[in-house]
This record gives C-alpha cells, structure tokens and sequence, in this order.
C-alpha cells in the first residue's frame, strides 16, 4: 500500500497539497468556533451566570448548525463531485435548491428564539436565573438565524469551488467585528457614550456581525457559480433526489449525534451553575483547539469526493488512507495541546473555585475526546459521506449515544447521584467508543462503491 501511495502523491507533495486546502478551511473553522464562544468568553468578564446563561441559550444555535451541517455536508458531495468534473451549471442548480432549504429553516429557528426563549431554556436547565437572562439573549440574538443559515450556505460554495481562502477571510473580517462590537457593547466605551449593556450587547453584535458576514459572502460569490431565481423557484428533481439520498442519512445522523451531545448538556445543566460555568470553559478550549483536525477531516472528504466524481478510485484509496495517518498524529498533538493550555485556561477563567476545580479535570477528560475525535471527524463526517455511506454514521452514533452515553449519564447524574466530575467522564466516552468501528469499518473500503456515477 505505502508503495502505491508514495506513487500517486509523493510526502511533500500530499502534505502540500491537503494543508493548501486544509489550512484555510481550519482557519475558517477556527474563526467559526472564535464567533460562537466570543459571547460566553467576553460575558466571563461580567458575572459567572451570564456566562452560563448564554453558554446554555448558544446551545439553540448548535442545534441549528446540526441542520445546516446536513444541508452544506449534502451540499459538498454534490458540489465537489460536479466541480471536479467541471459541470458548473449542475453547481448553480444544487445551490439553488438548498439556499431555498436554508431560508425556511432559517426562519423557524428564528421564529421559536423570538417567540419562545423562556421555553427553549427551560429544557436546558431548572435555574431560574440561568432561564431569565439566557431568554433576554435569545430574543434579541433570534435575527441572526435569517443571517446565519444563507452565509454558511454561500461559505460551504466557496470552500467546494476553490475559492477557500476568500471564505476564510469573511469569516474572519466576521469574527473580527464581532469581537470588536462585543467589547464596545457588552463593556461599554463612556468616553463615546455607549452604554455597558451585557448580555444584551452580546446579542446585538451577534446579529450584526453575522448580517456582514452575509453581505459580503453574497458579493465573495458573484464570479463563481451564481444563485438564479429560476432556480431556487424551480428545483431540479433529479438533482434533489441524489442530494437527498446523502443529506437525510447526514441529517439522521447529525441530530441523532447532535441531540445526544446537547442531552450531555442538559444533564450537566441540572447538575448546578458551578459544573454548567465549568462545562462550558472546557468546550471552548477543546472548540478553539481542535480546529486543524477538523480542517483537515473536511479537506479529507472535499479530496476524496474530488477523486470519486473524477472516477479515480485507486487515488481515492489511498488519499484515505493517508489522511487516516495524517488526521491520527494531528489528532494526537491535540489532545497534548489542551493538556498543556489547561494552566492559562484555569487562569483565564475566573471561575468559583468549586467550578475551577470542575474545569481542571475537565480539560484533561477533553484532551482524550479531542484526539479520538479527530478520527471520527475524517471518517464518519467526511470520507464515508464524500463516498455516499452516510448510513454507517447514522448507526454509529444512534447506537453508541443512545444506548450506552446518555443513557448512563442519566443514570449516574440523577439515579446514582454521582459526583459532577464522575458524571462528566462518562458522557465523554463516545468519540472513544465510536473510534473502532470507525476505523474497522474504513478498511473495509465500502465507501469507494456508492458514488453517483
């Protein structure tokens, strides 16, 4: 096999050649999980509640982005296979068709934050103060959907259609004013009269960064493949049928893995505002870290879905193969990265010394996760999508999440009432778990026999 692969792609030339495009889309990433976290690190200035507060109310937009996921991870199969065989008028039909999917879920989402926030975060916890001031951000963050779900669909154009550096830099320039607007809303400038506002200022620079980042995604677009009114009011039938055939098993299985991890957060928001504060420092660190791995298991599916459309199998084949290797030390120089940032993450904080000592072990129970991760991330969410075997995914995840995760959580948190930190490791297992199968089910190369030919 090494000799196969040292044949199609050289050392040199694989690693330059996947960083061309994995760097960018880590950045992107990077700048995506900077813009999510910016409100709950900046609130963490303010008052340990509003941290927790808006760290529970962001898990309504996580919920959201496990559907657009669906929609964009659909989107770059098709879009990869038909850019890679040079067919842009097939590019400018899926894209019509799904910007049309991601306004009406757009629209519901920001119709339930608007209508219904007390609600919304009455499942996430049984805190009345975490409940008030999660709902005050929702309502007025709730714009910011109509926003979000079109951008991500024009970035996910650009990253299939090599254009990845111009979606890297407007999610940048996004991040960037977010970050600026949320020091001068949250915190206030009195020397330009504007009022410290907190958590409300976190929420209106959330929907005003997010329309920016739209703006300029529209006009990034207008030499590549274009959205036609025609299009979206007329979707291709056959078209739909093949994006179905791999969006519906990716949206199975990113609600089954998604609803799962936020029932991790449920538990732990019943659990008190010490381990809810704690829980979501740790995320944010093991969120701003794992960014390479991730890039590179989304260039691993663009590559190999680049490869299947072109009919390269062989080549296809041993990509994977490399990536897997590539994707497996990364992965573990992740986890040692969170490790070693734990003292200025315990620093930084500011937590109560209960919840630091919660966020201390934490980090290292997030330093395994993060590198069995990695693997999951190359395999189950991008070669086995890239080559239509979304199904094994949505198995996966249904079994080793509902089954034995959350299932056990439940248990240990309110039947056995064991400690918080005990209670965290066990909902910390399933990327663990989920990593032999994965891998076991990789080498038996099925995913090179269901592209659309």
């Amino acid at each position: 096999m090494e000799t196969i692969v040292r044949t199609i792609m050289p050392d040199r030339e694989f690693l330059g050649h996947v960083f061309k495009l994995a760097l960018p889309i880590a950045f992107q990433q990077l700048m995506l999980s900077l813009s999510s976290c910016a409100d709950t690190l900046m609130l963490s200035g303010v008052g340990q509640n509003e941290l927790a507060a808006v760290s529970l109310a962001t898990q309504f937009q996580f919920l959201f982005s496990l559907f657009t996921a669906a929609l964009t991870l659909g989107m770059s199969i098709l879009v990869a296979q038909y850019w890679g065989a040079g067919n842009r008028d097939a590019v400018e039909r899926v894209l019509g068709f799904v910007m049309l999917y991601a306004g009406m879920l757009s629209t519901a989402f920001f119709l339930a934050a608007l209508r219904v926030p007390e609600q919304l975060m009455s499942i996430m916890t049984n805190d009345g103060t975490l409940i008030m001031l999660g709902a005050r951000y929702l309502r007025i963050s709730s714009l910011s959907y109509l926003f979000i779900g079109l951008s991500q669909m024009y970035l996910c154009l650009m990253k299939n259609t090599g254009s990845a550096v111009m979606g890297m830099t407007v999610s940048t320039v996004g991040v960037i004013v977010h970050v600026v607007l949320n020091a001068a809303l949250i915190y206030g400038i009195g020397s330009l009269g504007i009022p410290a506002l907190g958590i409300f200022g976190a929420a209106i620079s959330t929907v005003i960064s997010r329309a920016i980042e739209l703006t300029w995604s529209v006009v990034a677009t207008r030499r590549g493949p274009y959205l036609r009114l025609g299009h979206v009011l007329h979707p291709d039938g056959p078209l739909q049928k093949d994006f179905w055939k791999y969006s519906l098993p990716v949206l199975g299985n990113e609600l089954v893995w998604g609803c799962g991890f936020t029932m991790y957060t449920v538990i732990m928001g019943h659990l008190g505002a010490d381990a809810v504060a704690a829980n979501s420092i740790a995320n944010i660190v093991k969120d701003l870290l794992v960014c390479l791995s991730l890039g590179l298991g989304n260039a691993g599916g663009i590559l190999v879905g680049n490869l299947l459309g072109r009919g390269d199998f062989r080549q296809a084949k041993a990509m994977g193969d490399r990536m897997c290797v590539l994707v497996a030390v990364v992965g573990t120089a992740t986890g040692l990265l969170i490790v070693a940032a734990r003292p200025l993450a315990l620093q930084w904080a500011n937590l109560t010394p209960e919840a630091t000592r919660y966020l201390s072990v934490m980090l290292f129970v997030c330093a395994y996760y993060a590198a069995c991760g990695c693997m999951t991330n190359l395999t189950i969410a991008g070669i086995f999508p890239a080559g239509g075997d979304a199904k094994f995914g949505l198995m996966c995840d249904a079994i080793v999440m509902w089954l034995i995760v959350v299932p056990v959580g439940l248990l240990a948190a309110f039947v056995f009432k064991l400690p918080v930190l005990v209670v965290y490791a066990l909902l910390n297992t399933d990327e663990c778990i989920k990593m032999v199968p994965a891998l076991l089910h990789y080498r038996k190369y099925r995913w090179l026999r269901n592209v659309t030919r």
